[in-house]
């Protein structure tokens, strides 16, 4: 069966250097994939190849089966939801205007617009109070929520993260990633989320897609890549949760000693 989002023979040059070199990929509705690997591997590159933000020189990218680039770009990343580290929200608009943008883009009537606006705020577990906050009075984690309820306004279906939660510190990170995970399955979404924490994608995703100099190393379940892993890269980012764990049991115990 056709996957919602198929990228096939996907190549993408800058200058002399090859950020992606034939990449084939296929995610179903509904999965959870994350694009890990080191910096300069592609990852980014190949997540925005899905809405347009990067045109291939090479293959061709279909969203439920349309495919990418054979339309107006803004109608298709409507369609799309996007959350990235830098959050972006818009200094000068307040939490509700904010996380309103798309629907008036789209038509909304202003009283479907409330509504959503207040479903979204219970969604992501903020306070409607906040909606006439300006961003610049949110924490960080606030902030993010914020962008995850804003990249949802329009009900899309596809969700694009690119290290949602990297700038966050590590209870807040957690919580957040925990949540967002419980909304993707709550609303049936299809999220690729690109991370550069091994343990993140463990954790968060159904399946791990690992990409090294623009091509795909491994893809497959975080338990079948590092049961079935022959590459050595691929093994040891794979194993490097466990390597942490391990390191900070013993440093645990020996403070405890």
């Amino acid at each position: 069966m056709a996957g919602v989002i198929e990228l096939r023979g996907i190549e993408k040059r800058y200058g002399a250097q090859a950020a992606l070199s034939g990449v084939d990929l296929s995610i179903r509705a509904g999965e959870f994939t994350a694009l890990v690997g080191g910096s300069g591997s592609g990852k980014t590159t190949l997540l925005k190849t899905i809405n347009g933000l990067v045109a291939p020189d090479a293959g061709e990218a279909r969203v439920d089966g349309e495919r990418v680039g054979g339309g107006p770009a803004h109608l298709l990343r409507r369609r799309i939801g996007y959350v990235f580290q830098e959050v972006g929200l818009f200094p000068h608009l307040s939490v509700a205007e904010n996380i309103a943008i798309t629907p008036k883009l789209l038509g909304w009537d202003a009283a479907r617009v409330a509504v959503r606006v207040e479903t979204l705020l219970d969604l992501v577990a903020l306070p409607r109070a906040l909606a006439s906050r300006a961003p610049s009075e949110l924490s960080g984690g606030q902030r993010q929520r914020v962008g995850v309820a804003r990249a949802l306004a329009a009900e899309p279906k596809i969700v694009l993260m690119d290290e949602p939660f990297g700038a966050l510190d590590p209870l807040t990170r957690d919580q957040l990633g925990t949540d967002y995970r419980a909304l993707h399955e709550r609303l049936g979404l299809t999220t690729v989320m690109v991370t550069h924490d091994m343990a993140e994608a463990v954790l968060l995703a159904d399946r791990i897609v690992v990409l090294s100099a623009g091509r795909v190393l491994a893809d497959g379940a975080p338990a079948e890549l590092l049961a079935n892993a022959a590459d050595p890269q691929v093994r040891a980012l794979l194993e490097a949760p466990k390597r942490q764990a391990e390191r900070l049991r013993a440093r645990l115990a020996g403070e405890g000693a």
